[in-house]
């Protein structure tokens, strides 16, 4: 018969691979943690680690760039606005303005799911766990982005139904990205454009495949979660009992 004074309590990163414990303290991505890893700044009980196939639990030290990893801290999500103009990067090598330099001093560190290029706006997602933003980047996560799009060129019947049919442009593939025309004026066109990927400017690239050019683009939603009236540069922090009932578990 077991003593229950020898039962250890479950480990908040119990099984859990080194690299998604890394995430889950919200440092870094998931993505940013295996490149880490490789570059040998990640140690687990005093010995250099090179591969994220390693599970951690609460007997483990891990330390990242001489400093030990946290504990996981509360899942917490925010709604921003981000302008156009800023990058969606921590640091730019080219020096332009990024999202992080605007944010509020009191927000913890943050990282976003997904991204929106320097020219786009609209609804970026925050938060301070890398698990939760692998999760929701994901295509099988099935969850939809929707857009408002202004497209100066001819837009056809027959190059939206080419669009929601997939295509595959300078050998990428691009999944079902449904457009409908809202109005047309000149030779401008907005559009309400919905895809469940989001490929690096994968909007901006179909239209251009089609001779046609992208000069507004304004995420409004990312599933369940709504740009609304939420001002530019504006940050919003979901309530816990919100971000369960649109996540699920975390």
């Amino acid at each position: 018969m077991t003593n229950k004074k020898d039962i250890k309590p479950q480990s908040k990163f119990a099984g859990e691979r080194l690299a998604k414990c890394m995430a889950r303290s919200g440092l870094c991505s998931r993505r940013e943690a295996e490149s880490w890893i490789a570059e040998g700044r990640v140690k687990v009980n005093g010995k250099k680690v090179l591969t994220p196939a390693l599970n951690v639990s609460e007997n483990d030290t891990v330390v990242v760039d001489g400093k030990p990893l946290k504990q996981k801290e509360e899942t917490r999500l925010w709604l921003y606005h981000k302008p156009s103009g800023l990058v969606t990067t921590h640091k730019d090598p080219e020096g332009r303005k990024t999202v992080f330099e605007t944010l509020p001093k009191d927000l913890p560190r943050v990282i976003s799911i997904g991204r929106l290029d320097l020219n786009s706006e609209g609804l970026l997602l925050l938060t301070n766990d890398g698990a939760l933003a692998r999760k929701l980047e994901l295509p099988s996560t099935g969850w939809i982005r929707r857009y408002r799009v202004r497209v100066y060129g001819s837009i056809t019947p027959a190059m939206l139904a080419e669009i929601k049919n997939g295509m595959t442009i300078d050998g990428i593939n691009y999944g079902s990205v449904e457009a409908v025309i809202d109005s047309s004026k000149g030779g401008n066109s907005w559009l309400t454009v919905s895809l469940r990927e989001g490929k690096n400017r994968e909007i901006r690239k179909i239209f251009e495949h089609f001779g046609c050019t992208v000069n507004r683009l304004l995420r409004l939603s990312y599933g369940s979660f709504q740009l609304g009236s939420l001002e530019k540069g504006e940050v919003k922090e979901v309530t816990g009992k919100v971000l369960k009932s649109f996540v699920g578990a975390l």
